[in-house]
């Protein structure tokens, strides 16, 4: 993990991800972030977030033929993600919800350094609407 120097700009997206419930895009945390600091462009943005996923600060969760979108990194709530195919909302899983992941099924000294699990289906809103 590289340290970076902690800037306005760098404070600022992490505390946009920080307070962020719907696991924003670069876009949409560029436009959170101006609303602080009205001269940050969107590649500071950008070149922001990419050293954030690098210190391991951030995840993030991609989808084919969506923008990639962000998460923060919470050291004491680990959570894994639901997301919804029809819509695209992305929702947060608890990790201490759910089973710990079967460790004898891994290559022989395969080290886990960290999981992630995405589970993939429709939200109850879009299910409801769709039975509409």
């Amino acid at each position: 993990m590289t340290m970076v120097r902690q800037t306005r700009q760098r404070s600022a997206v992490i505390e946009v991800l920080q307070t962020s419930r719907d696991h924003p895009d670069a876009a949409q945390v560029h436009t959170q972030v101006r609303e602080k600091l009205p001269s940050v462009s969107l590649g500071t943005v950008y070149r922001t977030l990419d050293a954030l996923v690098r210190d391991g600060v951030v995840m993030t969760i991609e989808r084919t033929g969506q923008a990639t979108r962000y998460d923060y990194k919470w050291a004491d709530k680990h959570h894994h993600h639901a997301v919804c195919r029809a819509c695209g909302a992305i929702f947060d899983v608890p990790a201490e919800a759910l089973p710990h992941p079967p460790t004898a099924a891994l290559p022989a000294g395969f080290q886990v350094t960290d999981s992630h699990l995405e589970f993939l289906g429709i939200c109850a809103r879009c299910a409801e609407k769709n039975s509409a």
